[in-house]
């Protein structure tokens, strides 16, 4: 017997960074609005960063990739057809708990690859109207950062930038010497108190959660004060499927609690913030008689034109030491090859974002992997050589979307509720090939340049998968997209999706602040359209 709730006005899926964002932004509404999150709440005093054994911490419990930690929140992913492995966070602030907090926008001609260049499909929205937003969340983030950058519109600076530190320097003198653009990274870093969050005091491991809280994820920054504005959040309740009813409308949405009891939540919207492979997987399970091939895919599109970032790695060793792993991890970036020259062999482009050291374990690890540090004689001294004198890049890759790359549901595989599991089939395409390519050589010569030896590569990183994007495009063709041009699904008039897979394109950087002005976006066409929902 399944216990039904009572009614709510909306009800959202996933409390990360798009679920808290518009969860905020309706709140001023006085609709009653409950979010519904599989994870629990991150505890900060358990943090690796927090322990001495920080670095084998965040290969177990606070690994990257949910097949590696294998908690009761988590579910399992297929990607043994996938050169690059999916990484996520179940919890509140999903991703942004992990993040790096490295916080690029995407550029104006991400948004017209299509005019612009001739592949993929143009966005149905551009830059300047999600502008505003971008700004409301930077503002809301506390994003560090320096004014004047020329590979973007003039925006605004919230906070000073991080420090460079020597890393930052060596490697910016490097680029200077061959007249490359490169820019202190905008960063979901507190450079200073901000809104009762502490600092950055350099603890280095962004990438496993912050310990001090200087770290903009979305538990920190967004949620507090949705809370405060009574939005509901239910914590550890894991939702298997959407039910519609015969006027293609959601009813609500099944899902089961921290106690095991499978309950139905009504409500009059359904809100979709469960990043591009949480999403389509919701989807595509919430088939039905009236909609065989999943809800809200009548285009076919759901889970297909998958979009992944491949990564290609590229670092250094010098011989007077650097930041090791201190500071945040990435210090600066470089828009030099972000947008498509004739003159190359691939359309659209990549941003370098440059990276600070390792810890000892890892540098131990990777110098043994990479023969830069043999067993027995000379082991020592060879640490010695790597041990916080490293330094280099990687380049993000635009990929562009294909539909034979995409999330189903695996036949062969569950959670432990018993929801399938999703399956990845992804491809690296020749333009993407010879976009990291490019980018190995460039990156060997900025390294060469700033004086590096011992220098290696990895192309594409396999554990690298923390964007989702694209699974459920945006666009104003029905045939062509999954949801309209605000987020609306052009099949179920009162179902959203606010995350990562509505994106058209992929751009060449990390999506996280792209996603929340979407949120946001999408949340104030919700609040001026509300009357014709239902229509």
């Amino acid at each position: 017997m399944v216990a039904r709730n009572d009614p709510v006005d909306v009800v959202i899926i996933g409390a990360g960074a798009s679920g808290a964002a518009v969860a905020w932004a309706l709140a001023d509404t006085r609709m009653q609005i409950v979010c519904l999150e599989q994870g629990g709440w991150p505890d900060p005093s358990r943090f690796p960063s927090a322990s001495l054994d920080w670095e084998a911490q965040s290969m177990d419990d606070y690994a990257i990739s949910p097949n590696r930690r294998d908690l009761p929140e988590d579910y399992p992913i297929n990607d043994d057809d996938s050169p690059i492995k999916i990484a996520n966070y179940n919890g509140v602030g999903g991703g942004t708990v992990f993040y790096a907090a490295h916080f690029p926008r995407l550029h104006p001609s991400d948004f017209r690859v299509r005019s612009l260049d001739g592949v993929a499909d143009d966005w149905p929205l551009d830059y300047q109207t999600l502008e505003p937003y971008y700004a409301l969340n930077d503002q809301m983030m506390g994003i560090a950062a320096l004014a004047g950058d020329p590979a973007y519109p003039e925006k605004a600076a919230v906070m000073p930038p991080i420090p460079l530190g020597r890393t930052g320097e060596r490697l910016g003198q490097a680029m200077n010497g061959l007249g490359w653009h490169w820019w202190p990274s905008d960063a979901a870093i507190a450079t200073h108190e901000y809104e009762g969050r502490a600092p950055c005091i350099n603890l280095g491991q962004c990438g496993s959660g912050c310990a001090q809280g200087a770290k903009a994820s979305a538990d920190v920054t967004y949620w507090p004060q949705a809370i405060r504005s009574r939005i509901e959040l239910r914590t550890r309740c894991r939702v298997s499927r959407i039910e519609a009813d015969d006027q293609d409308m959601a009813t609500g949405v099944h899902y089961v609690d921290e106690n095991g009891h499978e309950r139905f939540q009504p409500a009059q919207i359904v809100i979709m913030a469960c990043n591009g492979v949480g999403t389509p997987r919701i989807l595509l399970n919430s088939a039905s008689g009236r909609f065989p091939d999943g809800l809200a895919n009548s285009s076919g599109l759901v889970g297909k034109n998958l979009m992944l970032h491949p990564y290609a790695q590229i670092r250094g060793h010098f011989d007077e030491p650097l930041d090791g792993y201190r500071g945040p991890p990435i210090c600066t970036w470089s828009m030099e090859f972000y947008e498509t020259d004739p003159s190359r062999d691939f359309v659209r482009g990549y941003c370098f974002q440059f990276s600070r050291g390792l810890g000892p374990a890892r540098t131990a690890i990777n110098g043994m992997a990479d023969g830069l540090m043999p067993w027995g004689e000379g082991h020592h001294d060879a640490f010695r050589r790597l041990f916080e004198r490293s330094a280099g890049m990687v380049s993000i890759c635009e990929d562009l979307p294909e539909e034979t790359n995409r999330v189903t549901l695996d036949p062969g595989r569950s959670d432990r509720d018993g929801v399938p599991a999703p399956r990845i089939t992804y491809r690296l395409s020749d333009n993407t090939r010879k976009m990291l390519d490019h980018s190995i050589a460039r990156g060997t010569e900025i390294l060469k340049a700033a004086g590096a030896r011992d220098i290696t590569v990895k192309s594409p990183l396999p554990y690298a998968g923390w964007h989702l994007l694209g699974t459920a495009r945006m666009g104003a063709d029905p045939d062509r997209s999954v949801v309209n041009e605000w987020g609306r699904s052009h099949d179920v008039k009162n179902l959203f999706i606010v995350d990562g897979s509505i994106f058209v394109t992929s751009g060449g950087v990390n999506p996280t602040s792209t996603i929340q002005a979407l949120a946001l976006y999408i949340a104030d066409q919700i609040k001026t359209r509300i009357y014709d929902l239902f229509d």
